[in-house]
């Protein structure tokens, strides 16, 4: 066996050993409403654990004892993980819910009115404090044109521009 033929297996075993933490953000200005809306995709399983960490106690995503107690366990977590500054404004997200699809769940915001984004900032620190591998690809559309950036330990923000 070669070298590189037995580095190639040592990866792919390592990779099935070791999960991928990831979560989706999508980000589009609607020019209709004036509103940027926000759509995250996240593994519940791993919210899971950052909500049973913030909260101090377990918390069960399918099955809560109390919905709306679990329901202001995530609003006020993704509102506290996820900030927005655009044209140099620091903008207000509200949560709007979520909704539970397999292994992920959708989570659902939108910001307050806001002019055309030209220069956007955006702090995305979901799960990295629970799984410091963790990264959040994020996706900001302006007129159908995206603009993309990461996010994960040791780089919890990034700025992008539309002309």
């Amino acid at each position: 066996m070669t070298s590189a033929y037995c580095f190639t297996i040592s990866w792919f075993l390592w990779l099935a050993a070791h999960p991928f933490y990831i979560s989706l953000t999508d980000m589009v200005y609607n020019p209709d409403n004036e509103r940027v809306e926000i759509a995250q995709k996240i593994f519940w399983d791993d919210l899971e654990v950052a909500l049973s960490h913030t909260n101090g106690s377990p918390v069960d995503f399918l099955n809560p004892t109390d919905p709306a107690q679990l329901e202001k366990l995530i609003e006020t977590y993704l509102l506290q993980k996820n900030q927005l500054t655009i044209n140099g404004r620091k903008i207000k997200l509200e949560y709007l819910g979520h909704e539970i699809e397999e292994d992920a769940a959708w989570f659902y915001m939108e910001t307050e009115t806001v002019d055309i984004p030209k220069k956007i900032t955006i702090t995305n620190e979901l799960l990295i404090e629970d799984f410091p591998t963790q990264q959040n690809i994020v996706n900001f559309y302006v007129d159908r044109k995206p603009r993309s950036l990461i996010t994960h330990e040791g780089k919890k923000m990034g700025s992008i521009e539309f002309p």
